[in-house]
């Protein structure tokens, strides 16, 4: 090719890619849900390794179809009462699971992401978690791997401190404000105020490394901060383990793990 010729077709294709960024972006993965009216556009969507497992797919599915039909049946009085609301589109509601971790071949860490835009200033992020026992075929908390999480105990309090240390060295490495305040006293230590929490990957094989908080915008700092991990190595908690979690603790974080927010 001649290089009048070349430099033709270079400029093409970088012309395609500025007037259509979307060619260069990856496409969103299908939905394996979707319900759209005048009121309400919702999407469930699991990712790859949840549908290997056939029985955590069509648990989180389940739960996920029962989440949009909750948000439907809010939407549709909404939109014959006032449909000046939907000026803009219906209302947008997204959840999508995705596979955090799999420990031990066996404790499956899964993140559930909800989005919604409702017409606001911006949209809302909301973020929980699952830990799926593949063996029980059924959800479990993280208290089989200690051998006291009642609230307030040294366990919690251990769990507490760790998390509050990661947010601060989060927000110093973003070069955020961080009024300390308002958003420790948020993170209680009870298990169910504490914040959603998956068993971290490991470098050794069917470890974990330890526990991660994941915190959704708003929920330890401003909107615009996004959402934070908060990483606890298993070793500050190796104190309060119980035979099953000293089976499953073990290695270091893996590098690039902590970079899901950045």
């Amino acid at each position: 090719m001649s290089l009048p010729n070349l430099f033709r077709t270079v400029l093409v294709l970088t012309s395609i890619c500025v007037l259509s960024p979307a060619l260069a972006e990856p496409a969103k993965p299908k939905p394996d849900f979707a319900v759209k009216t005048k009121a309400i556009d919702g999407t469930v969507t699991l990712d790859a390794a949840i549908k290997a497992d056939t029985k955590l797919a069509e648990n989180c599915l389940a739960e996920g179809k029962t989440w949009i039909a909750q948000q439907r049946t809010e939407a549709e009085p909404e939109y014959k009462s006032d449909p000046a609301l939907f000026r803009n589109g219906p209302w947008t509601y997204e959840r999508s699971y995705t596979m955090d971790s799999l420990v031990a071949n066996r404790y499956a860490s899964v993140l559930r992401t909800d989005y919604s835009y409702t017409g606001g200033a911006h949209p809302n992020t909301d973020i929980d978690t699952i830990l799926w026992d593949k063996q029980l075929g059924k959800r479990i908390s993280i208290r089989p791997f200690f051998t006291d999480l009642s609230d307030g105990s040294a366990a919690m309090q251990a769990m507490v401190k760790g998390a509050i240390a990661a947010l601060r060295a989060e927000k110093k490495a973003r070069g955020t404000d961080d009024d300390g305040e308002d958003y420790v006293k948020s993170i209680e230590p009870k298990l169910l105020k504490i914040g959603p929490v998956t068993l971290a990957p490991s470098t050794e094989s069917g470890k974990s490394s330890g526990l991660t908080f994941h915190y959704a915008p708003y929920a330890v700092g401003a909107y615009a901060e996004g959402s934070y991990d908060a990483f606890v190595p298993w070793t500050a908690l190796k104190p309060y383990l119980s035979a099953e979690g000293s089976a499953i603790f073990g290695g270091d974080r893996p590098k690039g793990d902590d970079d899901r927010n950045k």
